[in-house]
Protein backbone atom coordinates (compact mmCIF):
# COMPACT_ATOMS: atom_id res chain seq x y z
CA UNK A 1 0.00 0.00 0.00
CA UNK A 2 1.42 3.25 -0.61
CA UNK A 3 1.33 6.05 1.71
CA UNK A 4 3.05 9.46 1.87
CA UNK A 5 3.11 11.60 4.61
CA UNK A 6 4.34 15.26 4.96
CA UNK A 7 5.34 17.52 7.31
CA UNK A 8 7.58 20.35 7.72
CA UNK A 9 4.50 23.20 7.56
CA UNK A 10 3.83 26.44 9.35
CA UNK A 11 4.22 29.76 9.30
CA UNK A 12 7.00 32.36 8.63
CA UNK A 13 6.87 35.82 7.68
CA UNK A 14 7.91 37.00 4.21
CA UNK A 15 11.28 37.03 3.11
CA UNK A 16 11.89 33.90 5.63
CA UNK A 17 12.53 29.75 4.73
CA UNK A 18 10.15 26.93 5.11
CA UNK A 19 11.79 23.04 4.97
CA UNK A 20 8.93 20.34 3.71
CA UNK A 21 9.67 17.02 3.93
CA UNK A 22 7.82 13.97 2.31
CA UNK A 23 8.28 10.35 3.87
CA UNK A 24 7.01 7.65 1.23
CA UNK A 25 6.07 4.09 1.78
CA UNK A 26 5.14 1.31 -0.58
CA UNK A 27 6.31 2.82 -3.46
CA UNK A 28 10.09 3.64 -4.89
CA UNK A 29 10.75 4.38 -8.92
CA UNK A 30 8.25 7.11 -9.18
CA UNK A 31 7.95 10.89 -10.16
CA UNK A 32 8.03 12.97 -7.08
CA UNK A 33 6.21 16.46 -6.50
CA UNK A 34 4.93 18.86 -4.53
CA UNK A 35 2.08 20.62 -5.40
CA UNK A 36 -0.08 23.19 -3.49
CA UNK A 37 -3.64 24.36 -3.31
CA UNK A 38 -5.72 27.63 -1.59
CA UNK A 39 -9.02 27.82 -1.33
CA UNK A 40 -11.07 28.26 -4.55
CA UNK A 41 -8.13 28.19 -6.86
CA UNK A 42 -7.10 24.99 -8.68
CA UNK A 43 -3.86 22.85 -7.66
CA UNK A 44 -0.89 23.80 -8.97
CA UNK A 45 2.65 22.17 -9.58
CA UNK A 46 5.32 23.40 -7.73
CA UNK A 47 8.37 21.34 -8.14
CA UNK A 48 8.71 17.62 -9.18
CA UNK A 49 11.92 15.38 -9.25
CA UNK A 50 12.80 12.34 -11.55
CA UNK A 51 13.80 8.74 -10.83
CA UNK A 52 17.14 10.34 -12.06
CA UNK A 53 17.33 13.59 -10.03
CA UNK A 54 16.15 15.87 -13.33
CA UNK A 55 14.02 18.60 -11.22
CA UNK A 56 11.01 20.97 -12.78
CA UNK A 57 9.94 23.98 -10.97
CA UNK A 58 6.90 25.91 -11.80
CA UNK A 59 8.01 29.74 -13.13
CA UNK A 60 6.40 31.11 -9.65
CA UNK A 61 8.97 29.56 -7.75
CA UNK A 62 11.86 28.89 -9.72
CA UNK A 63 15.20 29.93 -8.28
CA UNK A 64 13.65 30.08 -4.73
CA UNK A 65 12.58 26.74 -3.83
CA UNK A 66 14.31 23.53 -4.27
CA UNK A 67 12.85 19.96 -4.65
CA UNK A 68 14.92 17.14 -2.81
CA UNK A 69 15.06 13.44 -2.34
CA UNK A 70 16.66 10.71 0.01
CA UNK A 71 16.70 7.49 -1.82
CA UNK A 72 17.80 5.27 1.20
CA UNK A 73 15.30 6.91 3.41
CA UNK A 74 12.72 7.52 0.43
CA UNK A 75 11.83 10.84 1.29
CA UNK A 76 11.25 14.11 -0.42
CA UNK A 77 12.03 17.61 0.22
CA UNK A 78 11.20 21.18 -0.67
CA UNK A 79 13.30 24.02 0.34
CA UNK A 80 11.29 27.06 0.22
CA UNK A 81 13.37 30.12 0.45
CA UNK A 82 12.23 33.89 0.00
CA UNK A 83 8.74 33.30 0.62
CA UNK A 84 6.21 35.49 -0.40
CA UNK A 85 2.84 36.17 0.81
CA UNK A 86 1.15 34.43 -2.39
CA UNK A 87 3.19 31.06 -1.20
CA UNK A 88 0.66 30.86 1.57
CA UNK A 89 -1.43 27.22 0.68
CA UNK A 90 -2.05 23.70 1.62
CA UNK A 91 1.24 22.03 0.30
CA UNK A 92 1.28 18.36 -0.93
CA UNK A 93 3.35 15.50 -1.93
CA UNK A 94 2.80 13.27 -4.14
CA UNK A 95 4.01 10.63 -6.72
CA UNK A 96 3.32 8.70 -9.80
CA UNK A 97 4.73 6.37 -12.35
CA UNK A 98 7.40 8.00 -14.58
CA UNK A 99 5.85 8.24 -18.23
CA UNK A 100 8.04 10.14 -20.84
CA UNK A 101 6.10 12.97 -22.62
CA UNK A 102 3.79 13.56 -19.77
CA UNK A 103 3.93 17.06 -17.93
CA UNK A 104 6.32 16.38 -15.16
CA UNK A 105 3.88 19.39 -12.85
CA UNK A 106 0.54 17.89 -13.53
CA UNK A 107 -1.83 17.97 -10.98
CA UNK A 108 -4.01 15.31 -12.52
CA UNK A 109 -1.43 12.87 -13.64
CA UNK A 110 -0.19 12.20 -10.20
CA UNK A 111 -2.20 9.01 -8.61
CA UNK A 112 -0.67 9.21 -4.85
CA UNK A 113 -0.75 12.13 -2.17
CA UNK A 114 0.02 13.13 0.98
CA UNK A 115 -3.17 14.77 3.56
CA UNK A 116 -1.01 18.18 3.27
CA UNK A 117 0.52 20.38 5.50
CA UNK A 118 -0.31 23.97 5.72
CA UNK A 119 2.39 26.95 4.59
CA UNK A 120 1.33 30.43 5.64
CA UNK A 121 3.31 33.30 5.09
CA UNK A 122 2.62 36.98 6.66
CA UNK A 123 3.76 39.98 5.89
Amino acid sequence: QVRLVESGGGSVQAGGSLRLSCAVFGYRAYLGGWLRKAPGKEREGVASISVAGTTTYADTVKGRFTISKDNAKNTLNLRMNFMKQEDTDMYYCAARTPRRGWPPLSPGDYAYWGQGTQVTVSS
